[in-house]
């Protein structure tokens, strides 16, 4: 049996942004929905963080995710487990309220994991593992410790594994307790990772810079070998362009429409070719374009302060400000810290 594993969807992404839920629906457009029907899966399992923001939901983007997602699963009999992460339970020390389960009660397809489950995928056991915290942590390890399921799947903060490509966790829960699992695989973390038998499958698109780059989208599993085969997503949304003043004239701009960009300058030469270089992008319909000056190709950063800020994520600028203070303060507590406040603050209306 092959089922299909996708997370961190995040619908309603940076507020709500009518580009990016237009950017997310040509991935489900032209790649997720075709493979599904094509390869015949009919069970998904969705690792958690459907919805974007714990506290609320835009109407307009729950219309969205009704429309262009879950009604089409319906309408296609697929069967959905979605597990409840931290971007879906409204309160942080429990699972008891959450988004998807108050906001697709109209669908009989879907089955909302709030708390440890085992499920029968063909004839494989599977631990589904919800979001872990206050209230079920020490329910959810003692039923990890008995359990005779070869596969677990869930939404875990590990220690020691990457968050993004410019940040590992430091802190979280210890990987002891899942070395008993064949395989274990996990959301949570945007970005794709493995070390032994745990699995970071990593998110569908690009949201945030420090995705920039970064191979996206779902996995098919294989009930039988165990083994998970990427499908990935082809489109971009973040393009850091380089410039040297005598690529202006063959220059394509067109591929930009509607992109997020940054353009990187390490020789501007002559201003009015540059202009030109700049105006293409307008021209071609850019949705966001930043330009940085005198940048450092061989150690990645900028040579002029002035123009520092605008180089890099917003998070690897505060992670390396982090390193270059001197405090008695754990410092991987508190880049931790910022990245969550950070997130928070991209739900803000």
């Amino acid at each position: 049996m092959k089922v299909a594993i996708i997370t961190d969807q995040h619908f309603g992404a940076r507020k709500n942004s009518k580009l990016f839920h237009d950017y997310f629906l040509k991935f489900y457009n032209d790649i997720f929905f075709p493979y599904l029907e094509e390869n015949g899966i009919t069970t998904i399992v969705d690792m958690g963080d459907t919805f974007d923001n714990r506290t609320g939901i835009n109407f307009s983007s729950l219309a969205w995710a009704k429309d262009n997602y879950y009604d089409r699963l319906s309408n296609l009999g697929v069967r959905v487990y979605t597990v409840v992460g931290n971007h879906t339970a409204y309160y942080k020390n429990t699972n008891s309220i959450n988004a998807v389960d108050l906001l697709l009660r109209e669908y009989d397809n879907i089955h909302v994991v709030s708390e440890y489950e085992e499920i029968k995928l063909d004839n494989l056991k599977v631990g589904l593992i919800p979001w872990i915290n206050a209230e079920n942590e020490a329910n959810t390890y003692s039923k990890l410790k008995k359990t005779k399921c070869p596969v677990v799947m869930g939404h875990l903060e590990l220690s020691g594994f990457m968050a993004n490509q410019n940040h590992v966790m430091e802190h979280g829960a210890d990987r002891n307790p899942y070395k008993k699992f064949d395989k274990v695989f996990s959301g949570h973390y945007h970005h794709r990772s493995s070390q032994d038998n745990i699995h970071y499958l990593g998110n569908p698109y690009e949201i945030y810079w420090n995705d920039v780059n970064e191979t996206r989208g779902f996995h098919v599993f294989d009930t039988e070998t165990l083994e998970h085969t990427p499908i990935n997503n082809p489109y971009r949304m973040f393009y850091k362009i380089s410039y040297n003043d005598d690529n202006y004239q063959t220059f394509d701009a067109r591929p930009y429409k509607d992109k997020i960009v940054k353009i990187l300058v390490n020789n501007k030469g002559e201003g009015v070719k540059f202009e030109k270089f700049v105006d293409k992008l307008y021209q071609a319909g850019v949705f966001d374009l930043k330009i940085v000056e005198s940048y450092d190709y061989d150690n990645g950063f900028v040579v002029s302060e002035d123009h520092g800020q605008d180089t890099e994520d917003t998070l690897s600028l505060l992670s390396k400000y982090i390193d270059e203070i001197e405090t008695q303060v754990d410092k991987s507590k508190v880049k931790e810290l910022f990245q969550t406040v950070y997130k928070e603050a991209c739900e803000v209306e």
